[in-house]
């Protein structure tokens, strides 16, 4: 008792379910800004104008 049950219409749920597949497929084609900035660990970087890999000594 006390159990509320919501009915949400058959149009609402196609609705959300669109939208969830719509939002799933934009971000397999523009990934999320954080994941951007991901890099792996051995991958170099630039500093400066010098790339440098992960021991910290500059790439030749």
């Amino acid at each position: 008792m006390g159990e509320v049950i919501r009915f949400i219409p058959k149009a609402e749920r196609e609705r959300l379910r669109l939208i969830r597949e719509a939002r799933a497929m934009y971000d397999s084609v523009f990934p999320p800004a954080e994941s951007v900035n991901i890099r792996p660990d051995n991958a170099p970087i630039v500093i400066n104008g010098t790339w440098i890999h992960q021991g910290g000594e500059p790439l030749s």
